[in-house]
Parts: structure tokens; sequence; C-alpha cells
């Protein structure tokens, strides 16, 4: 199933990735169509704890009562590889989200393989203007292109990018088989989206790297986190209740989910319940606006919230 709209943007991210693409109707598509695609009864998959939540929630819904083993890891070189003995795929998340956690991607993924495990990369968070999976050895390349790539926060989209013919042409007939097609029009968004990624992602940059010069100096902060690109910054004002004071008492940004859009949001991402960070940290996102102005509606919720 497709039409001309389908193959430019797929074109577009085949440019991008190094890859062949197949755009799905969400990130979640894409990823579960690899998860069931990829792994059956008496397969292993080795993934993140601290990554994007979805992923694991699926794995030990879906597969794990299916005859799929689940073994969760921490987002680091060392637990990664040692989890790969044995099993058929490896998910990576780097920078992981929400705790920003990076890796040597090209290390770990070759250590991966060498235990002769397929490896994944969900590189929603890093874009492919800062990471190439596949060009550091992985088979596939996850995004949810509701985030960086579409930037407008507009619309819900994602793709999977591989080296493999076989192996792409298998998900491209279980996008058909699942339903999990996007729209025309959204299509038509996100390939007019993507002539601005570059744009936006380095103004986006200059806010974050603004936002954590800023919170980096103040003694009211633990644990400032940015791995140096992209547009995440992460930050724990140390308990639910000033947290959530904070986050009242933005102006300027707005208290939303989600990131790589054009407006700065925060969110407190321990309402999910999910464990991955502690009740005060506070995932940032920086978007378009002026990194003064962002930077001082920052400050002035954190001095609202009172000290630590």
């Amino acid at each position: 199933m497709s039409n001309p709209g389908f193959e430019r943007y797929e074109q577009a991210l085949e440019a991008l990735d190094g890859g062949r693409s197949v755009v799905f109707s969400s990130g979640m598509a894409a990823a579960t169509a690899v998860l069931q695609a990829l792994l059956g009864s008496g397969d292993l998959l080795v993934a993140p704890h601290d990554g994007y939540p979805g992923v694991l929630q699926f794995a030990r819904e879906h597969l794990a009562t299916r005859g799929v083993g689940v073994r969760t890891v921490p987002t680091s070189d060392e637990a990664i590889v040692r989890a790969a003995k044995g099993a058929a795929l490896v998910w990576i998340e780097t920078p992981a989200n929400p705790g920003l956690q990076t890796l040597d991607l090209a290390a770990t993924i070759a250590a991966c393989r060498e235990a002769g495990a397929k490896v994944v990369v969900d590189n929603t968070l890093a874009t492919p203007l800062r990471q190439r999976p596949l060009d550091l050895g992985a088979d596939l390349v996850v995004s949810s292109d509701s985030k960086h790539l579409t930037g407008h926060s507009d619309l819900i989209l994602g793709h999977v990018s591989g080296t493999d013919p076989d192996l792409v042409e298998r998900l491209r007939r279980w996008r058909t088989l699942a339903g999990a097609v996007p729209g025309p029009f959204e299509i038509w968004l996100a390939h007019r989206s993507l002539g601005t990624l570059d744009v936006r992602l380095r103004r986006q940059e200059a806010v974050a790297v603004a936002v954590h010069g800023a919170l980096s100096a103040r003694d009211d902060l633990d644990d400032v986190r940015y791995p140096g690109f992209s547009s995440v910054v992460g930050f724990d004002l140390g308990g639910m209740g000033r947290a959530r004071t904070f986050l009242g008492a933005l102006g300027l940004v707005a208290e939303a989910t989600s990131f790589g859009g054009l407006h700065s949001t925060a969110e407190r991402r321990d309402r999910f319940g999910d464990g991955q960070v502690g009740p005060g940290y506070v995932r940032f996102s920086a978007g378009l606006e002026t990194p003064a102005d962002v930077v001082q509606d920052l400050t002035q919720a954190l001095d609202a919230a009172g000290p630590a």
C-alpha cells in the first residue's frame, strides 16, 4: 500500500538514515511492528528499563505471554553487552528518554552483533542529524516522527529504516496487514516539516545549551542532565511538591508532554508511575523561542518554587 506522497517521504527518510524506510501511523506502531515481526516463541528480547516505557510495557503484556523472553537492563554499555548473550534482539535507546543516558553506540552494537543478536536503535531523541545508527552497524533504526522530525506538535507518525531489503519488506508487509498506515495528509505535513529540521534542531540546541548552563549554576537543583546535543534537558527539584509548584509558575514554557516541537515544554515525568526517575525530575524540551526568554521564565519559576 503506497502513494506518491508516501514514496517521497520515505525517500527523504532513506537519505537521512542511510537505509530503506517504512513509515507507520505512529512511533509505537513502528516499534511494535519490529518486535512482532522479528520475535517468536523461544526468542529472547533485551530491552532497557530506563527507556521509553511503551516498548517494555508492550513486550511484557503481549510478547512474554507468547513465549518471548524479556530481559531488562539499564542503559549502559556493559549491562547491555552482558545481557546480549543468547538474545535474538537487543533494543537500544540512546540518549535514553527520559533519563538521557548515553552509550558508546558503535562498540555496543558491535558486541551485540558478535553475540548473535540483531540490534534495533530508537533514534528519536538524537535524530539522524546527530546520530546514524545504521552507519554504526545497527540492523534497524526506529523513530517517533511525532517529535523532532515533524516538529510542530501536530502529527502522530513513526518510521523504521534498515539496510536488509528482505527485513524491510517484512515490515512493509506487516504495516499493510496490521493497518498501521498513516493518512496521506499526515504524510504531506511530515514531508513539509523535514525541510526545516536542521534549522529547528540548531535553534532548539541553542536554547537547550543556554538552559543547561543557567540551571547548572544554581545550587537548588540536583542532577542537571544534557547529553550535549538535541533539545532535551533533565533536572531534579528534589520532590514532587516543589516540581509541581515550579511547573505551575511557568509562563512562556508550557506544561506538556512530548518533545521536539516549536514551543518549549516541561513536565514531571514520574507522574506516569514507571519509576524511571524520581518524583521531582522534570524533563524540559527546548523550543524555538529566544534563549534568554526561556531562561528567564525557568528562573522565575524556580524562584517561585522556593528553596530545595
